[in-house]
């Protein structure tokens, strides 16, 4: 399949440029992100009937899992309300171009800090502590409300969005994962970008603001530094970018050879694992140790959950790769190798979506007549009883998206390790053995 240039379509590129129907779902979003902050607040404590975790742990992920993600990449980048207040603030602006002297301290962030390891840090926490996150109202509530004011921090600190360039603990499994999606921006002709005056498109102009994201869209070849603003879109005087439709796993062609993306695909390969275990599985102990948080027992579930993340797998994903030959270094060979893991990682948290979210998508309909749980029946649904929906898809989805993992990871395998001159054999064996567990958690 060739690429397709959607923006081409006249009705989807006026409506790209035009700021309007972003900034109505920008505050759509926005409306409902302090709204579920105030119920983790004020609401009720019962989880299952707080609108704060229905919506954020269970509506909003199936949604980012099982649609946005895999389907539009970065798409939910686009409309997140968390940079909004910051970014208003640093501009000094909603909708005209920002004045030319900063506002505010417009800092660079620290060499050291452009990476992602800090977004790996802040997953881990939100993992390690999710039994509570997942499970009390007001915890979320903070955790909600933590974001956005680090985010608003951040803004009157660094220049354009250093909070979801770097610490967002959302934002870099998205940017790890959107490039197995079929929706990318990229230029049109090198050589425009190459003679253009100014760079409009990175610096801004008074068509609008430079890219939010620190990126030269020049020079984008990946999907996952990219967060679909559609500010160059809009500033671009030669009308040289485009939005393109293209064959799933398209960035996967060309390989990483950066270590805090290939920790990155470990972390969110182990952590479905666990998720699945701890979640789903028939461990009461298991189940007790992470949901009993500063106690021993949870001390021992860190250091299994961070051991197998940092030690297991990566360990014997090294064992595998030490005996294929290649003239690069060990480190280079893991990065690379490790892009392989993209594809199956994703597979794997949609399979555990689907039954997490499929258990308790009935909370849902409650939630929308009683989203505090104060006894109100907006819609006459609030006393809904629970029950488990599309059972019947259930294993049938997840050993079809499982296998589905294994069968894109074992061809990114094979063009990664085409790559760099090396067997592609150990890393679809580790693709296999960690398949074949995932089912046994699930089923």
């Amino acid at each position: 399949m060739n690429r397709i240039e959607l923006t081409r379509n006249p009705f989807i590129k006026k409506a790209l440029k035009s700021r309007y129907p972003q900034l109505a779902v920008f505050i759509v979003m926005l409306v409902g992100y302090i709204f579920a902050i105030l119920a983790g607040l004020i609401g009720t404590p019962v989880g299952s009937h707080n609108f704060s975790i229905v919506f954020v742990w269970i509506a909003w992920w199936a949604i980012l899992i099982l649609v946005a993600v895999p389907f539009f990449g970065r798409g939910w980048c686009a409309v997140c309300p968390i940079p909004l207040p910051g970014e208003w603030l640093q501009r000094g602006a909603v909708l005209s171009p920002p004045e030319k002297r900063p506002k505010w301290l417009n800092l660079h962030v620290p060499k050291m800090f452009r990476n992602i390891w800090l977004q790996n840090i802040s997953f881990l926490l939100l993992a390690l502590f999710s039994s509570v996150l997942l499970t009390t109202p007001n915890i979320t509530g903070i955790v909600l409300a933590a974001m956005l004011f680090a985010a608003i921090g951040l803004s009157t600190i660094f220049e354009r969005r250093a909070f979801c360039r770097y610490l967002c603990p959302v934002g870099g499994f998205i940017g790890l994962y959107s490039q197995t999606a079929p929706i990318e921006l990229r230029i049109k002709d090198k050589q425009v970008c190459a003679t253009c005056d100014g760079k409009p498109c990175y610096n801004g102009s008074q068509a609008g603001y430079g890219c939010p994201w620190d990126v030269f869209p020049g020079g984008i070849t990946k999907n996952t530094y990219c967060g679909l603003c559609m500010e160059c879109i809009r500033t671009c005087p030669h009308d040289n970018i485009a939005i393109n439709l293209r064959p799933f796993l398209a960035d996967l062609a060309k390989p990483s050879t950066r270590m805090d993306e290939a920790f990155k695909a470990f972390i969110m390969l182990g952590s479905a694992m666990i998720y699945a275990g701890v979640l789903l599985g028939p461990w009461g102990a298991f189940k007790d140790a992470a949901y009993n948080v500063g106690t021993n027992a949870w001390f021992i579930y860190v250091v299994i959950f961070l051991a197998i993340i940092f030690v297991v797998l990566p360990g014997l994903f090294t064992l595998g790769i030490l005996q294929t030959k290649s003239p690069l270094p060990l480190k280079q060979r893991f990065a690379s190798l490790a892009t392989a893991l993209i594809p199956l990682g994703l597979m794997f948290w949609v399979a555990f979506s689907l039954s997490f979210v499929l258990t308790n998508a009935s909370y849902i309909i409650a939630a929308l007549s009683d989203p505090l749980g104060l006894g109100w029946n907006l819609f006459g649904t609030a006393n809904l009883p629970w029950q488990p929906m599309l059972s019947f898809i259930l294993a049938p989805a997840q050993t079809l998206s499982l296998v589905g993992g294994l069968i894109w990871s074992a061809r990114t395998a094979q063009k990664a390790a085409n790559e760099i001159k090396a067997s592609s054999t150990p890393v679809i064996v580790f693709c296999f053995l960690t398949t074949l567990v995932m089912l046994w958690l699930l089923l």
